[in-house]
C-alpha cells in the first residue's frame, strides 16, 4: 500500500478535533476507546490506529497526558486535596495520579504544588 493511499484514509481534522473535544469534555470520567471512537463513528481498533498516526501517541497515552496536565493546573491554581484532584481529573486514586504525574513531569504532585 502506498503512503499516499494510507494518508488519505487518516482521520480528518474535524474527526480528530471531535475526538479530542470529547476526551477533554469527559476527562473526569472513565473513557473507553469504544466511547471515543463512537463519537466519530468508526471502529475502536481503527480509531486507535488512526489517532496514533495523527498524533504520534495512542489515545490512552493522550488521555493520561491530558489528565496529568489538568491536575498540574489544578495543583497550581487551587488548594484542593491531591486525592480530590486525582478523582476530578479521572484517575482512580491519588496513587495512580502520583505514579503518572511523576512519569510525565519527573516530580510528585506534592512537589509540583507551590509552597504556601
Amino acid at each position: 500500500m502506498s503512503t499516499v493511499a494510507f494518508q488519505n484514509r487518516g482521520l480528518t481534522s474535524v474527526q480528530l478535533q471531535q475526538a479530542i473535544d470529547y476526551i477533554h469534555t469527559h476527562l473526569d470520567r472513565e473513557l473507553s476507546l469504544e466511547q471515543i471512537a463512537a463519537v466519530i463513528h468508526i471502529s475502536p481498533t481503527y480509531f486507535a490506529s488512526l489517532f496514533k498516526s495523527a498524533t504520534g501517541i495512542s489515545p490512552h497515552q493522550y488521555v493520561i497526558r491530558q489528565r496529568v496536565k489538568r491536575a498540574k493546573m489544578m495543583l497550581l491554581k487551587t488548594d484542593l486535596a491531591i486525592a480530590n484532584i486525582a478523582l476530578q481529573v479521572g484517575f482512580s486514586s491519588q496513587s495512580h495520579l502520583t505514579q503518572q504525574f511523576k512519569r510525565f513531569t519527573g516530580m510528585t504532585p506534592k512537589q509540583a504544588r507551590p509552597s504556601p
